[in-house]
């Protein structure tokens, strides 16, 4: 955000021609960069060019996002004029959606023409500014290659001058000499300051890569392409060779020189290292799992003994002290080293652990109420190696991103919200593996929305009214009807503390809401057809004045992973009053679909708010099987909502002479699970439902 809080300055001084042109008010208003300006600067605008068409579906995320952001910021602003202005702009950036690349192009020529615009007017942006389109024009390395040529081909026409001019004047042309040495010297301090520029920054850009790596496990997009930063890898490893040549070949040592391309050298050896493909962040002992770490330097490995990487686990305090005498060993990993090797139709260099296994971990003491799922690891991968034309051997290391060892399935859940806590809410650079105890809940739900719609892939983002009631949840005020925003969540709400009243956690529900949706409703979801996360007072506020048999689909309140109908019923009075099916879950939508449960339904007529059930759902029906050979008579399950059981005195429920009556099954005052087709033929023969739910309130 600090390009933009430059920005606000500058633009005070701007003529409104000037302001329009900077962001056109029909495509991407100034509003836009306001209210977005921390969430835009933190995405990877630079990537996008026109012409890389596979980056359709990245550019697709970023305006999914960037219009669901400006509905949700509408929703909670108290300004009526700014609500719709918002709302109208959000409504406009529609127009991207057949070509999300160019709207991505168009944000980054955007935030280039303000890094310009910075440069010329504030000296101390000037750095910045030349720094970051340096990189993002491609060419700034090779300009530095054409550097060095030039450097060697001067010093290569000087030599042949130098032995012409020994003949004639030999005094006059070794003063010569030195002054053309001079120059030819300060030539090559120049071209290091400028290899020294664009190391510093290529290093920054690995360094975002594998931040965008750590965010990508709460659904953030991410391009794993390593190519190009490989290639400038082996271009500065090339340029930083010439120049310590350059300097072997004038005669003359200049020891500082020597001493920073040495540094240079060194600092690039040991950052060309990069955990291509992460263990799984949740270990289970003794379960297999596999990793791979990337040499972008691998063509410039020297040939010979191979080399070898070995991977240890490591606990936070010896992430935090690499380099020091290590302490001891925390872990014991099985399959635990593997061979630097170059795969020439890739050009890749990769070391891949396969079958790798923890067999057992020893844990450090824990703090108050610190549970073992809360305790983080990481993997250490280290090796010795050797680069062709330099002297001496490097140790390069590096570690994996935080890892949960976990010795129970049962542990799964809770190690994976530690995961999702540290994923989210950790910084760049921080201290292993340092995280805030409390967020602002706005970083929150942008959290949840991206591992929702990443789990569920789906581009169907949670809405301003599933925001609101995830908040009323995990904070427990269902009554708050204000703005949520800026209050801040704990690590203990989210996923320490059980809900007032329930058996589990905020993190351990969402989860399995999150589950069912990715298995079994994801079509649903995708179409809008599920309203989804809704509290009590909402749900009766907006279904009361609705007709008889209307419904919406929600996610249980008071189950993991469940989802209910709720619907609007007559009373025998005549009134009205709102009935919640009790909720489906995974098992229930596995042996029945949940558009063939609907279906089954009759007392729901209209998903909310008036679209015909048959219409919306048809496609979910499921075809009815055809007949069975060998004269058997077809059975089919079916879902019905209760009627009340009503038993005649004179016939025992288990007896034949009950299932005979027809008192079987339809007459259970709960929805039965399923039921045998002819009608005839209850769900359960003998008069006991096979599995039964009740109609109630929820």
């Amino acid at each position: 955000m600090a390009q933009w809080t430059q920005m606000s300055q500058m633009i005070q001084h701007m003529n409104n021609d000037a302001m329009n042109s900077l962001y056109p008010p029909a495509t991407f208003p100034i509003e836009v960069r306001h209210y977005l300006a921390e969430w835009i600067e933190r995405q990877r605008w630079d990537d996008f060019v026109l012409e890389k068409v596979d980056q359709e579906s990245n550019a697709q995320v970023l305006l999914d996002q960037t219009i669901s952001m400006l509905q949700s910021i509408a929703q909670q602003n108290a300004n009526v004029v700014d609500r719709l202005k918002l709302m109208q702009i959000s409504r406009n950036m529609t127009m991207f959606q057949q070509q999300p690349l160019q709207f991505a192009v168009m944000v980054r020529a955007i935030l280039t023409k303000e890094r310009v615009l910075l440069a010329t007017s504030n000296p101390q942006f000037q750095q910045y500014a030349n720094t970051e389109s340096s990189f993002s024009n491609i060419q700034s390395v090779d300009h530095l290659v054409l550097k060095v040529l030039d450097v060697q081909d001067t010093r290569q026409k000087m030599h042949q001058l130098q032995e012409e001019l020994n003949w004639e004047r030999q005094n006059y042309e070794s003063l010569q000499g030195m002054r053309h040495k001079h120059s030819q010297t300060q030539g090559r301090l120049n071209t290091e300051s400028y290899l020294d520029q664009c190391q510093t920054l290529l290093i920054s850009r690995l360094k975002e890569w594998r931040w965008d790596q750590h965010k990508a496990t709460i659904g953030q997009p991410f391009d794993d392409n390593l190519n190009l930063l490989q290639t400038r890898c082996e271009q500065l490893l090339g340029v930083n060779g010439k120049l310590r040549q350059e300097l072997v070949l004038i005669g003359k040592p200049i020891p500082e020189l020597q001493e920073r391309l040495g540094t240079l050298l060194q600092v690039l050896i040991q950052s060309s290292i990069v955990v291509d493909k992460h263990p799984p962040q949740v270990i289970k002992t003794q379960s297999k799992f596999s990793t791979t770490v990337r040499y972008l330097l691998g063509e410039k490995v020297a040939p010979g003994k191979p080399v070898v990487l070995k991977a240890q686990i490591i606990n936070e305090l010896q992430a935090r002290n690499l380099g020091s005498v290590p302490g001891d060993n925390v872990g014991e990993l099985i399959n635990n080293t593997a061979i630097l090797e170059h795969i020439t139709s890739t050009k890749y260099t990769c070391a891949t652990f396969r079958n790798m296994s923890i067999k057992k971990i020893k844990r450090a003491d824990r703090k108050g109420s610190e549970s073992v799922t809360e305790e983080k690891f990481a993997l250490l991968f280290s090796t010795e190696i050797t680069i062709t034309g330099c002297d001496t051997p490097y140790k390069i290391q590096i570690i994996s991103l935080p890892v949960v060892v976990i010795v129970h399935g049962s542990q799964e859940n809770n190690a994976m919200a530690t995961i999702i806590w540290d994923c989210a809410f950790s910084e760049p650079d921080r201290v292993p593996f340092k995280v805030p105890e409390r967020v602002p809940w706005k970083m929150m739900y942008n959290t949840l929305n991206s591992k929702f719609t990443a789990e569920v892939k789906t581009k169907h983002n949670l809405d301003q009214y599933n925001q609101h009631f995830l908040a009323q949840k995990v904070f427990f005020m269902p009554d708050f009807v204000d703005d949520f925003s800026n209050m801040l969540v704990s690590w203990a709400q989210f996923n320490k503390d059980v809900l007032p009243g329930r058996l589990f956690t905020f993190w351990q529900w969402f989860e399995g809401v999150m589950e069912l949706t990715k298995k079994h409703l994801n079509n649903y979801w995708s179409e809008g057809l599920i309203f989804g996360f809704i509290g009590k007072q909402h749900l009766h506020l907006i279904l009361k004045d609705r007709p008889n048999g209307t419904f919406l689909l929600r996610f249980s309140d008071s189950e993991i992973g469940g989802i209910t109908i709720a619907y609007v019923s007559a009373t025998e009075n005549g009134g009205q009053t709102i009935h919640n099916i009790q909720p489906f879950t995974k098992r229930d939508l596995e042996i029945r679909s949940l558009g063939d449960r609907i279906r089954d339904i009759n007392d729901i007529t209209y998903l909310y708010p008036e679209f015909p059930k048959d219409e919306v759902f048809k496609k979910f029906y499921t075809e009815p099987q055809a007949a069975p050979g060998g004269g058997y008579i077809p059975v089919s399950l079916l879902t019905k909502v209760g009627t009340k059981l009503k038993f005649h005195p004179s016939i025992h429920p288990l007896s034949p002479a009950y299932a005979r009556s027809g008192r079987g099954g339809s007459r259970f005052s709960r929805p039965t699970q399923a039921s045998l087709s002819p009608a005839t033929l209850s769900s359960s023969f003998w008069g006991i439902p096979r599995r039964s739910k009740a109609s109630r309130e929820i």
